[in-house]
């Protein structure tokens, strides 16, 4: 059973409203909506980043798919057998991921990828049923500290208590385990706060944990 997904005109954050509604009427092809988690509700690892990008999911409909985000994320997920087949960046393109699902805090696209409290704590009840929905959950990556407070908020965990930090791995309810990494944006891998081998590392500790959970 699918989990629930806010509707394609959903109205709880007017601001991301207007923003799509902006989008469907110059760029009529693209998505312009909510978009929905990717990847298996059977699945014992989760990613969750920060929300559609512009030209990216909010075009494909697909987290992360057709932008850079997408390209280093699914490329690392593939070498790590997490996924398997073409990624083209777009919805279609073949891509399988393998006990793997991925979604965004924020389902809509913001302005400058920058959502605000009030629309993260919006969307928090997709986040509740991602995580209670998936029965076979053991480990959350969370990509950047937005998505980090965002899981927290949603497990009723205070932030003060659990840093962010890359690579630093939590404890969180239910015997689940929450992984940060750096978000794989363009700006983090440019500046090089992020590299391959670094979100090759995060990878490499989830598959650990999987074996040992």
């Amino acid at each position: 059973m699918p989990l629930k997904a806010p509707d394609r005109d959903c109205a709880e954050c007017p601001r991301l409203r207007g923003f799509l509604l902006k989008y469907r009427q110059s760029d009529p092809d693209w998505h312009n909506a909510p978009v929905p988690s990717f990847g298996s509700i059977d699945s014992d690892f989760l990613i969750v980043g920060l929300a559609p990008g512009l030209r990216g999911a909010n075009r494909t409909g697909r987290p992360f798919t057709g932008d850079h985000a997408g390209d280093f994320l699914y490329s690392a997920l593939i070498d790590h057998g997490f996924a398997y087949g073409h990624y083209g960046r777009h919805s279609q393109d073949g891509l399988n991921l393998v006990g793997c699902r991925v979604t965004n805090a924020v389902r809509c696209v913001p302005p400058q990828n920058k959502p605000v409290a009030a629309e993260v704590a919006a969307c928090r009840t997709f986040l509740v049923n991602e995580l209670q929905g998936m029965k076979n959950l053991k480990i959350i990556l969370a990509l950047g500290g937005l998505a980090h407070g965002a899981i927290l908020a949603a497990f009723g965990l205070r932030k003060s208590a659990y840093k962010f930090g890359h690579l630093a791995c939590h404890s969180v309810p239910h015997r689940k385990v929450l992984l940060n990494s750096y978000h794989c944006s363009r700006y983090n891998t440019n500046t090089g706060r992020l590299n391959e081998q670094m979100f090759s590392d995060v990878l490499t500790k989830v598959s650990d944990l999987l074996k040992s959970t």
